[in-house]
């Protein structure tokens, strides 16, 4: 059975391989903002997200950025980017940092003036970001050390190598060296980071060809709250295809606390 599953799941790593080489070219370019917009009206919605409208107006508004890893671009959130937006998220929104890029911070910089770029459009002050690979690192070393948690209230990394990956050694560039275990930048990344108000959840798999050892894409992380969650069998791409992965973003981004309150996700629209 273990032997049936592991070959399941490399057709699908294959069959989304090939897929995404053949949409690469098409999110070299600049993606547009946001998701479709019909005002107020609902007709045009389907049962699950008209029901999401109501049980949640404002989370299903809350903005939510895509970061891609490394050397690649916003086309590998295709199906997430849809699956989301079937969901009842009405703002998703996508970057590409260059591929030329050298370092972390630099990356992470540009992020934190995207993010700024999408509070201003949509008026929300906190909004949610959703990376995978390289993103994840990116985009923790913004919430981190950056002070982007005052404007990220969640971030779901897929497959980020936040301890770093052996199989950085294989590329020898001055960026890639910064993903390896124990080197200068994962030495500053991992710090404590007491008081961030941001919550991370890192999704990671048991059989990362990436991520080596494939734990090092799981986060502890001394003054940030985490949730890790393990996937079986499942290869670095496929990752953000997955319709598991896609419906526990969803629903965790309009988590609500033990007493039935809304998170801290949206900006209060009563204010």
């Amino acid at each position: 059975m273990a032997t049936t599953q592991a070959m399941v799941f490399a057709a699908v790593e294959l069959v989304w391989a090939t897929t995404h080489f053949s949409l690469y070219p098409f999110g070299a370019r600049s993606p547009r903002r946001g998701g479709p917009r019909h005002g107020y009206r609902i007709e045009h919605l389907n049962p699950v997200r008209r029901g999401m409208l109501v049980a949640g107006l404002v989370e299903s508004g809350t903005p939510i950025l895509l970061l891609h890893g490394f050397a690649d671009n916003h086309s590998i959130f295709t199906v997430l980017r849809r699956g989301l937006l079937r969901r009842g998220f009405s703002r998703v929104f996508a970057m590409n940092y260059s591929v030329r890029t050298r370092d972390v911070r630099t990356a992470a910089a540009q992020l934190a003036e995207e993010v700024e770029a999408i509070v201003e459009e949509t008026g929300y002050e906190r909004i949610h970001i959703v990376a995978h690979s390289l993103g994840g690192v990116v985009a923790r070393y913004y919430v981190t050390r950056l002070g982007g948690d005052e404007r990220i209230h969640t971030l779901a990394t897929l497959g980020a190598p936040h301890t770093g990956t052996l199989a950085a050694y294989l590329l020898p560039t001055s960026l890639t060296r910064q993903l390896r275990p124990g080197s200068a930048l994962m030495q500053e990344l991992n710090e404590p980071a007491p008081g961030c108000r941001t919550r991370i959840i890192a999704f990671w798999s048991d059989t990362d060809e990436v991520i080596v050892p494939a734990v090092g894409a799981s986060l502890q992380q001394e003054g940030v709250e985490v949730t890790n969650v393990r996937l079986r069998g499942v290869g670095h791409l496929s990752l953000p295809i997955l319709p598991t992965v896609v419906h526990k973003i969803a629903t965790s981004l309009v988590q609500i606390d033990s007493e039935g309150n809304q998170t801290a996700s949206v900006t209060d629209i009563s204010a």
